[in-house]
């Protein structure tokens, strides 16, 4: 049986890859884009006004999930209208 002594120094060494580990995952989910947003960050990505979004939801133009009182968009289902914006100004 072989007996391994761990140092001060072997420690110290553990947590600064440990560190750096974690650093790494964090970093790769702030760079991916939120999969749900808030209305004041659709307002901004579409350039629209409050009301001009609640006529997308009215309309059912822009689908969208009501947590308390807030309310939630998908990230694909704004990309999908931006692309449908584009398709038909190009068609015009």
């Amino acid at each position: 049986m072989t007996v391994s002594l761990i140092t001060k120094e072997d420690l110290e060494q553990f947590k600064l890859e440990l560190i750096e580990e974690i650093k790494g995952i964090f970093n790769v989910k702030t760079s991916e884009q939120k999969l749900w947003l808030k209305s004041s960050e659709v307002k901004s990505i579409l350039k629209i006004s409050t009301g001009t979004l609640q006529n997308l939801r009215m309309n059912q133009t822009l689908r969208f999930s009501k947590v308390g009182g807030t309310l939630y968009y998908n990230y694909e289902d704004i990309e999908k209208l931006l692309e449908s914006r584009n398709v038909n100004q190009i068609k015009s």
